[in-house]
């Protein structure tokens, strides 16, 4: 017998729906992101709560069981993972997102009556297949269990066409009979279409594809709540398809480049390739204390934060040398692009981790028009967001994409710790310029170094 009232569980899912509105507000922003976090977590507390208190439910004892068994492997794993390793994090997330709804939409087709029911559950299982094996094959690339680079075949484009057509195919058989046999036969498709889908990606666009996944799940999260009639989930699931689909075309407008480019790219050669060959052209590089000196002595230093500084969870020691500069009197603001990292936010998040304050952080708009008058850039683990091949070479698969204009600076220091490019898997021409000076090793080790040597100035 359910406790709530019909009144009172459609007020508490108003709330937990206006909890995850405020959510995504908070997001949007480094300064409000934790709150916004919290909210949502309140929301989704609110609206588990509700079910259980509204509905008359089967087998609570199970339920619970699993929740905690959930709760208790989630938990650790969430607090334990590198801020590295968070854009798998969330690929996995969002597969099992994706793929649980596509479960309950199975589970629900013999409870279900009407065309726009059963379209609703053929929607939820295909899409929820996408989203499932597509998130299983980001991860497994990110996580390098796998190629990163786009892995194409002869035929590629046909196979996944056929695919595609006999999920409709399969779907539109669904629908007509509400045959459980035509939904296995849609979901074994959607395994296979989600597969396909993500292969061809590589490189710094495979971030990208996790953002349309996670746009997909919420979609069928959507399409669940019209098959299970729970405003609630029709509500949230809207929310991030919507949120997940702008994330996905501002990466890409980040980049330069269409969503069908960065999907079907690999197919005209157009993806990012993912090389790891290093250059075996001359350089200029230098020692810690000569790059303490080019710091020590600038009036305006511009940080470029990338991934390496991430690998190297550097952002303390990077932390630590820009305020010993501030002391000295001389100004130090970041540089952050886009899709510096491995998603939108990656570098903001780990130098607020640092306690660099939110003012320094500027957005690529705002602080290119500086790099003319720094006597300094320090790029840390950067590559491809700093390569000028984006806006002189037209073959380079990177052309098109904003860049910070680091080589506007007086003075360009690299850490890097081998000369291998960039997850575009090209070269960095900035690297052999004059006014370039690189020094290599492990960013955390090198700027240790540089700090040392400039509190000895």
């Amino acid at each position: 017998m359910s406790i709530l009232s019909v009144e009172w569980t459609a007020l508490l899912y108003l709330v937990a729906a206006v909890c995850f509105i405020l959510a995504l507000k908070g997001l949007s922003s480094p300064k409000s992101a934790r709150r916004g976090n919290l909210i949502g977590a309140a929301g989704a507390v609110i609206a588990l709560v509700t079910v259980f208190l509204s509905t008359e439910l089967d087998n609570v004892a199970l339920i619970i069981a699993t929740i905690l068994v959930g709760s208790a492997i989630a938990a650790p794993v969430s607090r334990k993972v590198a801020m590295t390793q968070m854009p798998q994090l969330v690929a996995l997330f969002n597969g099992v997102g994706g793929g649980a709804a596509a479960l309950v939409a199975l589970l629900e087709l013999t409870h279900v009556e009407g065309i726009g029911a059963v379209a609703a559950v053929a929607f939820t299982v295909l899409v929820g297949a996408v989203s499932f094996s597509g998130s299983v094959i980001t991860f497994a690339k990110l996580q390098e269990l796998m190629p990163t680079r786009p892995i194409v075949f002869p035929g590629g484009p046909v196979v996944m066409a056929v695919v595609a057509i006999a999920s409709v195919a399969a779907a539109g058989w669904l629908v007509v009979t509400s045959d459980p046999t035509a939904a296995y036969v849609l979901l074994a498709l959607g395994l296979v279409l989600g597969v396909l889908f993500v292969l061809p990606v590589g490189g710094a666009d495979v971030p990208i594809v996790i953002s349309l996944l996670n746009a997909f799940t919420g979609l069928t999260v959507a399409a669940s709540g019209l098959v299970l009639g729970n405003t609630l989930l029709l509500v949230a699931g809207t929310l991030v398809g919507a949120s997940g689909t702008i994330l996905t075309r501002a990466m890409a407008s980040a980049m330069g480049r269409s969503v069908a480019g960065i999907l079907f790219g690999a197919f005209k050669g157009g993806s990012t390739a993912g090389s790891t060959i290093a250059s075996d052209r001359p350089v200029r590089s230098s020692s810690a204390e000569d790059v303490a000196i080019l710091l020590g002595y600038a009036q305006r230093v511009i940080v470029v934060p990338g991934y390496g500084l991430a690998v190297a969870q550097a952002q303390h020691t990077m932390a630590e040398l820009a305020t010993t500069l501030e002391a000295k009197g001389i100004e130090v603001v970041f540089g952050i692009h886009p899709v510096a990292g491995r998603m939108p936010g990656h570098m903001n998040v780990l130098l607020a981790e640092a306690n660099v304050p939110y003012e320094v952080l500027q957005e690529m708009d705002e602080v290119n028009p500086q790099f003319k008058t720094a006597d300094v850039a320090l790029v840390v683990g950067a590559n491809d967001v700093v390569n000028p091949a984006a806006k002189s070479s037209p073959g380079s698969p990177i052309y098109g994409m904003p860049i910070l204009d680091v080589a506007s600076a007086r003075q360009v220091v690299f850490l890097k710790r081998s000369m291998r490019p960039g997850f575009a898997g090209i070269e960095n021409e900035l690297l052999f310029e004059p006014q370039t000076t690189l020094l290599f090793g492990d960013a955390k080790e090198s700027l240790t170094k540089v700090l040392g040597a400039v509190k000895a100035l």
